[in-house]
């Protein structure tokens, strides 16, 4: 890029590269057919300001990645800063001057960078093909900067609570994956949408760029006024310089590109400030409804245990009740869905057979729906006891590989799902694991005994 705008400068002060020949064609296109201050109007002058003040984009990197800077950060970020606004100053500076002396015209086939190193440096020659790598690994930079600032960023917001408290989490790796998985949909949605068109997405950009410039400088502004602190007035008037130009800058923008895309922040960033809002107040109120005075007692409970069982006796129910029983409950409760009178029977019959102590109730459903009809049986047994808890035992099948589970029923999960949320209700799985060799695993291998094992390897009520 500075040899670029060297190179350029120098032959055409010295005559030998001359202003480019004006494509009528494009330039009708771009102005829509105005010509006015010699072939620009004055909206178009708004349009150009509004693309070339993102340039000024790269500068909020630094301020979000304070924390991440060697000590003494502010000092160092400060020097940063200072290194990048040079940079960045005298090549943006050298190229619109370069631009003033060779007069390229718009083009929807190639950037205006394209054209000017092709005028300077010759055609499609090296040092051409280099400045076009180069500012294709620059814009590459550009986008990772987004993903290792926007989930800094979303991280503080998120601790503060005003953004979900997941994205202040971080991953085995040590960075915070939620905040990069969010920006990585979001951005890819925002290319999709767009069908990747750059010129639709800098007004995105440009509009949420300049109101986050305004806001920072704005309170700057405030901090200085309140604090007092020693050099307060020179901080003042430069951050307040700051935001009355940055506020220009974002009219500009909104007004030039409006009906191009600025429209879009103009109208999510107000509903993004209120979801915020909405977030901080749900944690405030759940922080509220969980806080506990020192000094509370524990209360004592009166526990109820329903054990679910499914159409017939199996290993998994025997652990289930082996369970619900070291549980100590006052009340204990096995409960099966029958679909027909024969099933019931032989569940019942089987029941006296394996001598189970625990009163087992059958319900049933003749549209042979098992979840409503559990949930009922427990809002009768919540009745008629007055319990403080009721725990419901799902006797559970796990097989050996992801895709066997998918060949039984997900009964189970769906149950736990609906308990899940009744208030005053606990839900626990007792897991049978099949094994390869086709034996049954349950969570207490030691226990059953030789009623256990006669008894029928079938689904539990998941399977």
């Amino acid at each position: 890029m500075t040899l670029l705008v060297v190179w350029g400068l120098y032959q055409t002060f010295t005559g030998s590269l001359h202003p480019l020949p004006v494509d009528q064609k494009q330039l009708a296109h771009f102005t829509g057919g105005e010509t006015m201050l010699g072939g620009v109007t004055f909206f178009l002058l708004l349009r150009a300001f509004s693309s070339g003040a993102v340039a000024l984009s790269g500068v909020e990197a630094i301020s979000n990645g304070i924390q991440a800077f060697r000590k003494p950060e502010s000092r160092n970020a400060a020097i940063t800063l200072m290194w990048t606004a040079f940079f960045l100053g005298s090549l943006f500076v050298g190229i619109a001057v370069l631009a003033d002396q060779l007069r390229p015209t718009l083009s929807e086939s190639q950037t205006i960078l394209s054209t000017m190193g092709r005028a300077v440096f010759g055609g499609s020659g090296p040092l051409y093909i280099v400045l076009q790598a180069a500012t294709a690994a620059i814009l590459t930079l550009s986008a990772n900067t987004a993903f290792a600032d926007f989930p800094r960023l979303s991280g503080i917001i998120a601790r503060d609570g005003f953004l979900p408290r997941q994205l202040a989490n971080r991953g085995d790796r040590l960075v915070l994956s939620n905040g990069i998985l969010a920006l990585a949909f979001a951005a890819g949605a925002l290319v999709v949408g767009f069908r990747a068109d750059v010129s639709g997405l800098v007004p995105l950009f440009a509009v949420g760029l300049f109101t986050a410039f305004t806001l920072s400088q704005a309170g700057m502004v405030m901090y200085h006024w309140r604090r007092r602190e020693t050099g307060w007035r020179r901080g003042l008037l430069v951050n307040g310089i700051g935001t009355v130009a940055t506020s220009l800058v974002t009219a500009v923008v909104l007004v030039s590109k409006f009906t191009e895309g600025a429209w879009i922040p103009a109208l999510v960033i107000p509903l993004l400030v209120l979801l915020f809002k909405g977030i901080h107040r749900h944690y405030e109120t759940v922080e509220h409804a969980l806080s506990v005075e020192p000094g509370i007692k524990i209360p004592e409970i009166r526990h109820t245990v329903v054990v679910l069982v499914g159409p017939q006796v199996h290993l998994g129910v025997i652990q289930a009740i082996a369970y619900a029983k070291s549980l100590r409950p006052d009340f204990l409760h096995a409960l099966s869905v029958s679909y027909d009178p024969e099933q019931a029977a032989r569940l019942r019959e089987q029941w006296e057979r394996f001598e189970i102590d625990v009163p087992l109730d059958v319900v049933d459903s003749a549209y042979r729906e098992i979840t409503r009809p559990v949930l009922d049986y427990i809002e009768e047994l919540d009745q008629r006891w007055s319990s403080d808890v009721v725990t419901v035992v799902i006797p559970e099948l796990v097989v050996r590989r992801w895709w066997q589970q998918l060949l039984h029923n997900q009964t189970a999960l769906w149950l736990k799902a609906r308990l899940l949320f009744r208030e005053g209700t606990v839900v626990t799985s007792v897991p049978a694991h099949v094994l390869e060799s086709g034996r049954a695993r349950t969570a207490f291998p030691a226990a059953g005994g030789a009623d256990a094992a006669r008894a029928t390897s079938t689904d539990a009520p998941s399977g």
